[in-house]
């Protein structure tokens, strides 16, 4: 899957960009070990208390020299290297726990699956201080403290319902981020976009921030690669339920792809454009689609290598009621065309 932690390594470094905080300096010199690896890689191991992602970010931004020079995330090193980093830190604020009810998946010492509700922010920001994921997760294990954004290895919308991986520990927390990056971590959508697919394919567009819509994303030729795979599950009259795997992992990414392509989501505030009933609706579809107030996208299976075991975890959630009962709603007018 993509290059990403729970934001992309742009996106963490804007996260940090404008807010309070201080210059953290680090100089190390990387281990003979570390010969062959990517350069992100070798500094997520050296330096674990930092996401890959902000490493990558950081990276990026120029400020990791390595014996001098500036290197790009992908390049390997030979080990033995003297690397100097300038890292902006912002001031981290205390995230309280709160008990909240937690649909856990699967859980062991390593990690735990989530299954998450939509309307549920993962983690605290801008007018969302409190009643996050985040939170919860706290108060369910309070050593998650310990590990980076207590243990999301990855994030989900507000509005987007399903699967999310959490580290229970640092070495957990370091491998699931490696195996994200990577892209050997699967992840698979169902979508319910507007118009009818004549069949599956890949979007490959690279994806950056609007230029003057500061919250939305959008295709643009100097964007981050951003991979998107989709086939059809069912046809409806004017409508197409798809599974969607990502093979990246930007911000908003399949959001962004379908809308790309003509095939905006069900529901979705930001990219559907105005929402349109189609030709010959029936009152109940009408009320079905009027009434759906998210983005139609689930977060449905998720399968990945244990982190400490290396076996084979697969966790899938099924379809939830409010898109199903959408799913079932678009079925029935299909039935009843003459």
């Amino acid at each position: 899957m993509g290059k990403q932690y729970s934001e992309s390594a742009a996106d963490a470094l804007d996260s940090d960009r404008g807010a309070a905080g201080e210059f953290h300096e680090h100089a190390l010199q990387l281990p003979v070990e570390a010969a062959g690896m990517r350069l992100d890689q070798a500094l997520a191991r050296a330096l674990p208390q930092y996401s890959r992602a902000r490493l990558q970010g950081w990276i990026e931004a120029g400020a990791v020299a390595v014996d001098g020079r500036r290197l790009r995330a992908k390049d390997r090193v030979l080990g033995g290297e003297q690397v100097r980093v300038r890292a902006h830190c912002a001031v981290a604020t205390r995230i309280e726990p709160e008990p909240r009810a937690l649909n856990i998946v699967y859980q062991d010492r390593a990690l735990l699956v989530i299954d998450k509700p939509a309307g549920w922010v993962v983690h605290p920001g801008a007018g969302n201080p409190h009643h996050t994921l985040q939170n919860a997760l706290l108060a369910f294990d309070p050593a998650l403290a310990r590990v980076p954004r207590a243990g999301l290895v990855h994030r989900l919308d507000k509005d987007t319902s399903g699967l999310l991986v959490v580290a229970r520990s640092l070495e957990a927390h370091l491998r699931l981020v490696e195996a994200l990056a990577d892209r050997q971590i699967e992840r698979s959508y169902l979508a319910v976009c507007t118009g009818v697919l004549t069949g599956g394919g890949t979007v490959a567009e690279p994806i950056g921030r609007h230029r003057t819509q500061r919250t939305r994303m959008t295709v643009r030729a100097d964007g981050r690669a951003a991979v998107t795979h989709y086939r059809i599950v069912e046809r409806f009259r004017a409508h197409t339920l798809v599974l969607v795997r990502l093979e990246t992992g930007r911000t908003h990414q399949i959001r962004v792809h379908l809308a790309h392509i003509g095939h905006p989501l069900v529901g979705d505030p930001v990219y559907g454009g105005r929402r349109r009933l189609p030709a010959g609706c029936s009152a109940p579809l009408a009320a079905a689609l009027q009434t759906f107030r998210r983005q139609a996208l689930h977060a449905s299976r998720l399968a990945l290598s244990h982190p400490l075991t290396g076996r084979p975890l697969v966790c899938e959630s099924p379809m939830p009621a409010d898109l199903a009962a959408l799913c079932a709603a678009l079925a029935v007018d299909v039935r009843a065309q003459p």
